[in-house]
């Protein structure tokens, strides 16, 4: 599949995760006051998971190894690592320093991870089989 069409992909497949992420956050904040980050990890896990479903049968369907299991392995040490260090980190500098509100920090801190994760997933956990 052309590398510029697999992106469009992923960035619908982005743009869905956004959501379930911002929704979750503004939830699990509903019900956790004042435990942002702890609140946003919650968040990423379930976009995470989310995001990999719809990766592994729509974005990378044509590279599927056989073990979903170890795609999702992969998929939650690449992706998922980005996603939460980078997401952590910028909330913290975004809320805490540029006093910036939850939802739209996070909405920042989610669409400056989208390249890496780009990257690390087109690569490493959905790379093609040699």
């Amino acid at each position: 599949m052309n590398t510029l069409i697999r992106w469009g992909r992923f960035n619908l497949v982005g743009a869905m995760g956004m959501v379930v992420q911002l929704a979750a956050l503004a939830l699990f904040n509903r019900c956790a006051p004042g435990h942002y980050l702890c609140c946003t990890a919650a968040a990423i896990e379930l976009a995470v998971l989310h995001n990999f479903v719809w990766h592994l049968h729509y974005t990378w369907r044509d590279r599927r190894d056989g073990s979903a299991l170890m795609q999702l392995m992969r998929f939650h040490l690449s992706n998922g690592l980005v996603s939460l260090l980078g997401n952590l980190a910028l909330m913290r500098v975004l809320v805490q320093g540029a006093h910036l509100p939850l939802l739209a920090a996070n909405g920042v801190a989610i669409l400056c991870c989208s390249v890496a994760n780009f990257y690390v997933g087109h690569t490493w956990a959905f790379a093609a089989r040699k």
